[in-house]
């Protein structure tokens, strides 16, 4: 899959043809799956090129209509990663910069999509595009008539409910994992670094992985999960996917003042040293919430809980 990071005013034309799906795709949940698979099907019944467009960084970050949107469910890399999953050939990162966004609609036409050589694009119900938004995938419609086709994909819903990347946030800022599996059509997953820690989960009988995330992802609610880690090849071992129980959290029960949460993972039956590994964690069962214990004791009893429940769960 090729990837064209591109910028307003454009520098070239593309020199092939291209069935093209427009969005943000923040997620690329079912509802923006629905919108690329169209974008792939139309490109292999007409011999063309099946591409993605999509928008970095967000476009409410730059105009200031969403401080939340600093954090993704799926940073650049996650996301090419999915297009490549869908049948993309080719992605085109359009830099959302000041220039971009004070676009016109007709502009967006005539000098981004006619340039990169869309012959058909692919949006969804409530697309918007050029300044202000005040294009839509109608005025796309108009504005695309006898230069190339544009299909609009109705909205994705789930028990009456739209799918939208706001839905799954609000899903995983409440502990809702499974619900936002369910949204997305995959679980949820967060990738870093396994850094050092204070070592006391060592100490007392349940070392944990801990992970600084390597991009800013939007984090589900803090408390206790029960969670699968893909660690890669190393060292002679080859890559493996192992069961989990997963901390997301403060550490009350040592912590005596406010620092930032992080994610301990206490990986079942392993043995191993996994420092500067970089791992994916998919969040499968919200167990419990984070709480402060009276000490060392109860805190180990509840851990060995927590790991039973997560083997039970994640056998099943």
């Amino acid at each position: 899959m090729e990837v064209h990071v591109v910028s307003y005013p454009l520098e070239s034309d593309a020199k092939e043809k291209c069935a093209l799906a427009i969005g943000h795709f923040d997620g690329v949940h079912l509802g923006h799956r629905s919108v690329i698979e169209r974008a792939v099907a139309k490109a292999s019944a007409s011999g063309m090129r099946a591409a993605v467009m999509t928008f970095d960084p967000h476009p409410r970050e730059v105009l200031g209509r969403g401080s939340g949107y600093a954090a993704s469910l799926t940073p650049l890399d996650d996301k090419l990663e999915l297009f490549r999953q869908a049948g993309a050939d080719a992605v085109y990162v359009m830099r959302f910069e000041p220039a971009f966004a004070e676009i016109s609609p007709r502009a967006f036409v005539e000098e981004v999509l006619l340039r990169l050589g869309v012959c058909h694009a692919v949006v969804g119900f409530d697309f918007r595009f050029g300044h202000f938004g005040e294009g839509s995938a109608q005025s796309l419609s108009e504005l695309g008539e006898g230069r190339f086709g544009v299909e609009i994909v109705p909205a994705y819903s789930r028990e009456g409910l739209k799918v939208s990347s706001t839905y799954v946030r609000e899903a995983l800022e409440n502990g809702q994992v499974e619900l936002a599996a369910e949204l997305l059509g995959r679980p949820y997953a967060v990738s870093g670094v396994v850094v050092h820690g204070d070592a006391r989960g060592r100490t007392i009988g349940f070392p944990t992985a801990n992970v600084l995330q390597d991009s800013a992802y939007v984090v589900p609610r803090l408390g206790v999960y029960a969670v699968r880690v893909h660690l890669p090849e190393r060292n002679g071992f080859p890559a493996q996917t192992l069961p989990a129980v997963l901390n997301h959290g403060m550490k009350p029960t040592f912590n005596k003042e406010s620092i930032v949460p992080v994610l301990e993972a206490h990986l079942l039956d392993f043995e191993g040293d996994l420092y500067g590994l970089r791992v994916r964690i998919e969040f499968l069962h919200f167990l419990r919430p984070e709480r402060k214990f009276s000490g060392v004791a109860e805190l180990v009893e509840q851990l060995g809980k927590d790991r039973d429940r997560s083997a039970e769960l994640l056998r099943s």
